[in-house]
């Protein structure tokens, strides 16, 4: 029965499904109340199988009717107008309205804490509303941002909740976070559109300008389309000097217009795309006044304490104070940002405690080295599928040597060793790298590259098919 019920249903005979299923529901209870009448017993056992296939009966016959309503075009879910707002956005953009704290003249901002928690939890810290700052409390903000040069690997740590962070910087210190070290000066060149080797805070706002619009739009705006023009013509405000009058007059106007095009804010959500403020990144890179040039070696540095101030805040969450974590704890954090289900979660877990005999632990530079490699894992696919024609699995020794030459420095034994326990399928001490690297994408992007998690009323339909097909196949 639970066949038939699943088949007509992937046939789309969805009112012939809530028909049945209701039938098949009704003389279940029917027959169950005879049995508590011949054994007086108030509530008789059920074989447990019977009872399952009940359950996914019922789910079905819930399934048909959402589907029918869905069809009929009825609200199905009772959202808010918040709710319907945010299904609409990018899951970066979700995020970040989830996590941000505070708010100023409308626009939503981050505290570096807001930041820390949305890489490395699943859900932000209770509280009863968004703070609501003031001039004074950006002023204060301002007094205790630390310049460039006293940065460290506990910058966001420190500042915890007085600082700012927009929605336009938050897509860049994610980038950050999977930047390899190569690519520092890749990312440095990015920002240095006039190639003078420093970046200046005009060349730094523009860009992230349009990082924000970019994951908004899949084409430039005329704004954007203009911005661009600008940065690969050099041409910025300041940098050439009017030749007459004229020229004079049409670069007062275009400074008004541009002032104005600063000043409005055209997105409905709060998120903050046009920077109307100096923020605590703003002012840590460039100085208080704004007229600081970011040299290469203070771009570099900073790069490198965030990204290592995360993966600390991360390794601490399960060291506890120890100088390692377990092979189980790392193999968690690798997993923490997979799209697995259950099941295959909890089989790399307990295949690693069936190969790992003895506990050595993993040290933070083992960690550190390791998520530094994953920062390479475009470069180290390209060497594997040049390395690997025929598409074979490949040995401990020939994944040291591909990690050598991506990265520039070799991974311990022992931690190559946990890797292989955790993702070598059937123990051969072979891996297959397109399955390790397809699930360790998910890890370095923290599932943003993934297709999001569905959620509400498509992943119950997901989570009941699943179940009824698994029932099936028992």
């Amino acid at each position: 029965m639970l066949l038939r019920l699943i088949k007509l249903f992937d046939a789309g005979y969805i009112e012939g499904v809530r028909r049945l299923s209701m039938l098949v529901i009704a003389a279940w209870n029917h027959e169950y109340e005879q049995c508590k009448l011949l054994t007086n017993v108030s509530y008789p056992e059920i074989n447990r199988q019977h009872q399952q296939c009940l359950i996914l009966i019922c789910y079905i016959y819930l399934m048909a009717i959402y589907e029918m309503d869905d069809i009929r075009g009825f609200v199905i879910d009772n959202m808010s107008d918040e709710e319907n707002m945010l299904k609409k956005l990018t899951s970066r953009e979700r995020r970040f309205i989830k996590f941000a704290s505070t708010e100023y003249d409308g626009q939503l901002y981050m505290t570096p804490q807001d930041f820390l928690d949305s890489v490395v939890e699943q859900e932000p810290r209770p509280r009863l509303k968004r703070r609501v700052l003031s001039g004074q409390d950006l002023q204060v903000i301002k007094d205790n941002t630390p310049p460039l040069k006293k940065g460290s690997k506990m910058l966001f740590r420190t500042l915890r909740d007085r600082g700012i962070v927009s929605y336009t910087e938050y897509l860049f210190l994610l980038s950050v976070l999977t930047k390899p070290i190569s690519g520092f000066r890749i990312a440095f060149n990015m920002f240095d559109t006039d190639g003078n080797h420093r970046v200046e805070k005009d060349e730094f706002l523009v860009i992230l300008r349009i990082l924000g619009g970019t994951f908004k739009r899949s084409k430039f705006d005329d704004e954007t389309s203009r911005l661009m023009e600008r940065i690969f013509s050099g041409v910025w405000k300041g940098k050439r000097r009017p030749k007459d009058d004229r020229d004079k007059k049409q670069s007062k106007e275009e400074d008004a217009i541009e002032r104005a095009q600063d000043d409005y804010i055209d997105d409905e959500e709060g998120l903050q795309r046009k920077h109307r403020i100096d923020t605590t990144l703003q002012i840590h890179l460039f100085g208080k006044k704004g007229n600081q040039g970011l040299n290469y070696d203070g771009f570099h540095k900073f790069m490198d304490n965030l990204q290592t101030e995360v993966l600390e805040l991360e390794f601490n969450e399960f060291s506890k104070g120890n100088v390692a974590i377990t092979e189980n704890d790392f193999a968690k954090i690798l997993l923490r940002y997979t799209y697995l289900n259950t099941e295959e979660y909890d089989a790399y877990l307990e295949r690693l405690m069936d190969r790992i005999k003895v506990e050595h632990g993993i040290t933070f530079e083992e960690f550190r080295d390791f998520c530094r490699f994953l920062n390479n894992l475009e470069d180290f696919a390209i060497a594997m599928r040049m390395y690997t024609l025929a598409d074979r699995a490949i040995s401990q020794s020939e994944f040291s040597r591909a990690v050598k030459i991506c990265t520039g420095f070799k991974l311990s034994k022992h931690l190559i060793d946990t890797v292989f326990a955790i993702f070598d399928d059937n123990g051969d001490g072979m891996l297959s790298y397109r399955e390790f690297i397809a699930i360790m994408k998910d890890r370095v992007h923290r599932g943003f590259k993934s297709s999001a998690k569905s959620e509400g009323w498509d992943a119950f339909r997901h989570c009941v098919k699943h179940e009824m097909k698994h029932s099936v196949e028992q």
